[in-house]
């Protein structure tokens, strides 16, 4: 049977634990055929971003373009976006209807802290990239950016659901991997559909070894919707998928800081 074709929009990650490298991994152990336009090259490793060389917009508008002329493209994941120009382009391709069942992981800030995206590009996501998503998958650095609100507990990342929620995606997800967690040891994601929020709610797995969880999660979820998933249960596939992967990855030595995930998981006969 003909795979169903999903696009990545994101930067490349040189030590091959994120963005685009993680998209495409995600893509194919779901059954999806990855296609790809490249918004930067990074200088990184499992310990830093060292480096980022933007690709210029038309450029990324030509990878774009390239891929839809060819291409019948079920659902389509941004990632690093990293300029202006480029939100600007991605924006222009969404508002026309180019961009199907489209999940926006805004990431804007690394691990590290370090912001990843310009000022100017920040306040285009808000005003005109988050109308046109489907799916919005902040992490709660990136709910505060695009808020410009401190987020702590749960009642607060609840809100930030709503808040984010009222600046237009059909639906928004904010992780709570990185701070906001109950007692019960669980990673708890807060979805808000339209109307409600509900909790995503999965094991807190203890490993270094969390490098690409954000950009697994969102292209796991646009490989689930280019399936034909509805958004909840694109949300369930992405969220058990990405706990596999954790868990399958959790005892890897790769590289001195926070490693990989292990994507093919699933596929992978242990036994051999």
């Amino acid at each position: 049977m003909t795979p169903p074709v999903a696009l990545t929009i994101a930067g490349s990650d040189s030590g091959g634990g994120a963005g685009i490298q993680a998209d495409l991994k995600t893509f194919a152990a779901l059954g999806v055929f990855g296609t790809s336009a490249i918004t930067a090259l990074t200088a990184q490793n499992t310990e830093g971003v060292r480096g980022i060389h933007p690709v210029p917009a038309e450029f990324v508008v030509a990878q774009v373009e390239a891929v839809l002329d060819d291409f019948r493209v079920a659902a389509v994941k941004t990632g690093m976006l990293g300029t202006a120009d480029v939100v600007r382009a991605v924006v222009d391709l969404a508002a026309a209807g180019r961009l199907p069942r489209l999940v926006v992981d805004p990431v804007m800030v690394a691990s590290s802290g370090d912001r990843l995206l310009e000022p100017q590009a920040e306040r285009l996501y808000v005003e005109a990239l988050l109308p046109h998503a489907a799916v919005l998958t902040p992490n709660l650095r990136e709910a505060e950016v695009l808020l410009d609100a401190s987020i702590r507990t749960l009642a607060e990342q609840r809100e930030a659901a709503r808040a984010l929620g009222a600046l237009g995606p059909s639906t928004v997800v904010v992780k709570g991997g990185h701070a906001v967690n109950d007692a019960a040891g669980e990673a708890i994601d807060l979805v808000w559909d339209g109307s409600t929020v509900h909790e995503l709610r999965g094991p807190r797995i203890d490993t270094r070894n969390n490098h690409g969880t954000g950009c697994t999660f969102a292209s796991a979820a646009a490989a689930a919707l280019a399936t034909g998933s509805t958004v909840r249960d694109a949300l369930t596939t992405a969220k058990r998928f990405v706990a596999g992967a954790i868990t399958a990855g959790a005892a890897w030595r790769l590289g001195h800081g926070h490693g990989p995930l292990d994507h093919f998981a699933s596929m992978t006969d242990r036994s051999v």
